[in-house]
């Protein structure tokens, strides 16, 4: 004896249950919410070391993917043969900072750096004591002649923002000691990809900066009608008279969030 299965997947389909009578709604339900919670228990299993909580409740449906499990099988035995950076627990550094629901400024960046103690998971970001790159030292400098008072910090740990909200996002998130983009087109892109598609659907007003032309392709996708995107040159040494210097885009970044009635990020907070 059959039935017709009227379940979202089965619409017109006989449902034979040899020896049973027919499948219940009730049934069906259960089976169907048995299936989620499976693939939420994969997912469970390959959430890596430090990943923040509300950034995991949100991203989570990526931890299952075959692209996701195949990266951290690549990251791991990576770090068997090879000196990666930055450490494990540090991979995730900017979903520790603030919540997800938090953010309110992206800066996006390309690779973590390649020495000794310099990534430790946020973009143009190092640990203290080792003194901050060129790049950085640009992006103060702007921030000198932007914000009024901002003296240089004499370090290089940008945590202070991150914590504000700032979310500091590279595209790549490990790398081979002293080896720059020995870790692309792995996968993490496709993950970070997932991050700002999530950012650009379920947030509103968020000031995107993207410096240099690899940052504007991979926030190509954004929502200009429903977030602020600001654009200009890197802040490294080859590019940084090409249009960074002089952007503003710190103070332009706060008028912009007290606009949409956000709180204002404290540059000199560091």
């Amino acid at each position: 004896m059959g039935v017709f299965c009227l379940g979202p997947w089965g619409l017109g389909r006989k449902l034979r249950t040899p020896g049973k009578g027919p499948l219940s709604a009730e049934q069906l339900d259960r089976i169907q919410r048995n299936k989620a919670a499976a693939l939420l228990r994969l997912a469970a299993r390959n959430v890596p070391v430090g990943f923040g909580e509300s950034w995991k409740k949100h991203l989570s449906g990526e931890f299952g993917k075959p692209y996701f499990i195949k990266l951290m099988g690549f990251v791991a035995e990576e770090r068997k043969h090879y000196t990666v950076y930055p450490p494990p627990h540090q991979v995730f550094t900017w979903t520790q900072m603030c919540d997800i629901k938090d953010v309110k400024v992206v800066i996006l960046g390309q690779d973590p750096y390649h020495g000794p103690n310099q990534a430790h998971g946020l973009c143009f970001s190092v640990q203290r004591p080792v003194p901050p790159p060129p790049s950085l030292e640009n992006i103060y400098k702007e921030l000198s002649t932007d914000i009024e008072d901002f003296v240089h910090p004499g370090h290089g740990d940008l945590s202070g923002w991150a914590k504000q909200g700032v979310l500091l996002l590279n595209a790549v998130l490990t790398v081979r000691a002293h080896q720059a983009n020995s870790h692309k087109e792995r996968g993490w892109e496709q993950f970070t990809d997932a991050v700002v598609s999530w950012l650009n659907q379920n947030s509103n007003g968020l000031v995107f900066l993207l410096w240099g032309s690899y940052a504007q392709k991979k926030g190509s996708a954004i929502d200009r009608k429903r977030h602020h995107v600001l654009q200009t040159a890197h802040p490294s040494p080859l590019s940084v008279y090409r249009g960074f210097f002089g952007c503003r885009h710190f103070s332009k970044t706060n008028e912009l969030l007290q606009k949409s009635g956000k709180k204002p990020i404290d540059w000199k907070e560091l």
